[in-house]
């Protein structure tokens, strides 16, 4: 049986220290929050074999409230301190945990590049489609159209989607889920943690605050149902064609692939021009 709410919050949060919260009531970030440290439990990780970092934006508070090894960083680089921290002690399960405003647009150069390199790490990406902490301007994810603080007439670029970036820039799994979809979201970063490589999980949230009310979408029940009407698996997904796969979202296992990973392979040069380096002296 899984362990309840309580336990978890007994096991797991700085309860005496970082709260309440920040969030808006009904954000999705502890949906997000609840599937992390259910997939930690169920990996049997300790608390000090665990690393969370985060940079700014709402998502980016969810390590201060937990008690891991853990990071508040600067906008976007969430990636290069735990790429630093992962060179530095392999044997830790560092996770990078992200909002899309973090993860694509200030920190969208990092992505790519950590998925390039197959770093061995795991990104947690909260696509809600919006700056929400910030006062609502539109981000790299806002769907053409839509309305927000910096796009009152509508938005006039058109939205990129994370996972199908982070398959084509070469990470070594990619799923996405939605909050609606809370067990997925376990599951998905328990594989997403144990699997060698870069890993990323896209999960789409909900900001009804920012971008639910200014495009009438409604409140956080009625965009969970909506996810939940919009989403298809990836096996059914196969099976649609482009048009009727338009305002859908797959979810499921996108890519997972095993490739070459970054520190495996720099440590294997390491070695290679440490031998001929010592045959050269003799």
């Amino acid at each position: 049986m899984p362990p309840s709410i309580q336990a978890l919050t007994h096991i797991y949060f700085r309860h005496n220290k970082k709260f309440p919260h920040v969030w808006c009531p009904g954000c999705g970030n502890g949906i997000v929050m609840g599937a992390l440290l259910r997939a930690i439990t169920r990996l049997e990780l300790e608390k000090d074999e665990v690393v969370l970092a985060s940079g700014i934006g709402c998502s980016g508070r969810m390590p201060t409230y937990l008690d891991f090894n853990t990071l508040h960083t600067t906008h976007g680089r969430a990636l290069t301190f735990a790429t630093g921290i992962k060179l530095a002690n392999p044997a830790l399960n560092v996770v990078a945990i992200m909002g899309d405003g973090d993860a694509t647009a200030i920190g969208g150069n990092h992505l790519i590049h950590a998925a390039r390199r197959n770093l061995n790490l795991t990104a947690i990406i909260i696509n809600n489609s919006i700056y929400g902490m910030t006062g609502g301007q539109y981000s790299p994810t806002t769907p053409f159209g839509s309305t927000t603080t910096t796009s009152v007439y509508g938005h006039i670029e058109h939205a990129f989607s994370i996972a199908e970036l982070a398959v084509t820039a070469g990470a070594s799994f990619v799923a996405r889920s939605t909050v609606y979809h809370a067990a997925l979201a376990d599951q998905l970063i328990e594989q997403a943690m144990v699997k060698p490589g870069f890993a990323v999980v896209e999960i789409i949230s909900n900001c009804h605050v920012q971008y639910g009310r200014r495009n009438q979408i409604g409140n956080a029940i009625d965009m969970l149902n909506l996810f939940k009407e919009q989403a298809v698996t990836v096996k059914k997904a196969a099976t649609m064609d482009s048009e009727e796969l338009r305002e859908k979202i797959t979810i499921g296992v996108l890519a997972d692939r095993d490739l070459p990973i970054s520190t495996n392979e720099y440590k294997r040069i390491r070695e290679q021009a440490r031998a001929d380096q010592g045959k050269k002296s003799i």
